[in-house]
């Protein structure tokens, strides 16, 4: 490992994410707030300083042609720890605490959603904007963003790209990874601003349709509202954002063979799209049922609160269009069944990823049948193509630590708050990078009256399941930290 590649790579990212958080200062001005732009400025200066700093005990070298994976899997966990603490300093402007705000922060980053805010008419617009744009540029991915802005990336980008890639494959929509980069940005770009003009045509009031299609494709959950989506009372809008949720959800690079490459069929061909579609339109029909037998009164209602609710969870976005945490216990399980899935390979959702779950699926029916036919060569396919044994050591892997880490959180949480809804759903709502859970961490609840250590708990879990696990298990090995020599 090359100490002067980290530093470079850190520094230049940080300069970069520091001129992008000056962006809240428009809405500043715009909504004559002028002393948020204070926050801005300072946050912004910190973090291009901060990048320069690096740079410099790196030697401003600009070639990572030779970049290491481990290196690039450590550029990319820091980059997160780095741009959530650069993320947070406008928030302790607005009067949190440094733990509190680098939550919030890392909440939107990770585009989990789980917010401390209690009293949302503390903050001005410009606060809220910050909130869901930090979700838009983590739900893409911060590296993906600067592989496809910056040219010191070029070469060196595939490392960190894969590093990041929510998802088992590495899939290429392009030969050369910047393109591919920019080519995903072009889509995530594109159906933001398409949701954010419906949002506004269907009466939602143009910040708050803004916040809400950031937050949305980013499958991220942070609402200006502080009722999420049920506070608007907006059934067309509810729908909407629907329909947007399922596509975060869905692997980005086949959205763009089917918008940008006029492949119409991409997505339906897909196995784990089609397997995907099931699983949402199954669950939200038993969520419906769940709905009807507890006494809820109206049958469309019903049918969109349940499509809606699955939707959310299972993109891990966590907006809500009703109070979930006072419908029955029964449909509060199908819910918490879900927050075990999430979206797709290549989207902007967390979770175990469908993939996984077919996988999954796939490898225990397989298992099944060889217990009736020892002599049978069953290999597991997807999409007709035969899952290397690497990936599926890979996959059975994640699939074991993910249930430990899962495990050990909620145990301990457990034990601290005394709660087991807490601890369970709360470690669940993290790692998973879902949001809102049940109960006190409920939709219209807040993560604020934790403990200090669940608090450090949950940022963890929140990270470690936005890097996929695969990065925080390589530098549990001490292979990992073996430095060059002259490192520098």
């Amino acid at each position: 490992m090359k100490l002067s590649n980290i530093l470079n790579a850190l520094g230049i990212i940080l300069v970069a994410f520091g001129i992008i958080m000056l962006t809240p200062i428009a809405v500043a001005v715009m909504e004559e707030e002028y002393t948020s732009i204070i926050p801005f400025i300072t946050a912004s200066f910190v973090s291009v300083t901060l990048g320069l700093l690096f740079q410099k005990y790196g030697g401003f070298s600009r070639n990572f042609d030779n970049l290491r994976r481990n290196e690039g899997m450590l550029i990319v966990s820091l980059a997160w720890v780095v741009t959530a603490a650069m993320g947070a300093i406008p928030y302790v402007f607005y009067g949190l605490s440094p733990l509190d705000a680098y939550f919030e922060s890392v909440s939107g980053i990770t585009t989990t959603g789980a917010t401390i805010l209690i009293d949302f008419s503390l903050y001005p617009k410009d606060f809220f904007f910050w909130r869901s744009l930090s979700q838009w540029l983590g739900g893409m991915g911060i590296i993906v963003l600067f592989v496809a802005i910056l040219p010191q990336f070029a070469v060196a980008g595939r490392q960190m790209f894969f590093a990041e890639a929510p998802g088992p494959t590495e899939e290429k929509v392009t030969p050369r990874i910047t393109h591919t980069a920019k080519a995903l940005w072009l889509v995530y770009v594109f159906l933001t601003i398409i949701e954010v003009i419906l949002l506004v045509f269907a009466g939602m009031p143009l910040f708050d349709a803004v916040c809400n299609a950031l937050s949305t494709m980013a499958a991220g959950g942070f609402s200006p509202h502080p009722l999420s989506i049920m506070g608007y009372d907006n059934s067309a809008a509810t729908w909407i954002i629907t329909f947007f949720m399922f596509l975060a959800g869905s692997n980005f690079a086949l959205q763009y063979r089917m918008l940008a490459q006029r492949k119409p069929l991409a997505l339906l061909q897909n196995e784990e799209f089609r397997f995907y579609a099931t699983i949402v339109m199954l669950g939200s029909g038993g969520l419906c049922l769940a709905l009807l037998a507890s006494g809820a009164p109206d049958m469309m209602d019903s049918v969109r609160d349940s499509l809606f609710q699955i939707v959310s969870i299972i993109t891990t976005a966590g907006f809500s269009s009703t109070d979930f945490a006072l419908w029955s216990v029964a449909a509060q399980t199908i819910l918490f069944s879900f927050m075990l899935v999430g979206g797709c390979a290549g989207s902007a959702g967390g979770g175990v990823k469908v993939i996984r779950v077919l996988f999954g699926y796939k490898y225990l029916k397989r298992e099944i049948t060889q217990i009736i036919h020892p002599q049978a060569i069953l290999p597991i396919k997807i999409d007709r193509k035969t899952v290397d044994g690497d990936v599926q050591r890979q996959i059975l892997g994640f699939l074991l630590f993910y249930i430990a880490l899962m495990t050990a959180s909620a145990l301990v949480v457990t034990a601290i708050e005394g709660d087991v809804a807490i601890g369970l759903v709360g470690t669940a709502a993290t790692i998973g990078n879902i949001g809102p859970g049940f109960g006190e961490i409920g939709p219209m609840g807040s993560f604020g009256g934790l403990s200090v250590a669940t608090k450090i708990i949950f940022i963890v879990n929140m990270i470690v399941g936005r890097l996929e696990l695969i990065p925080f298990l390589a530098m549990l090995h001490p292979d990992f930290w073996s430095f060059r020599k002259n490192g520098l």
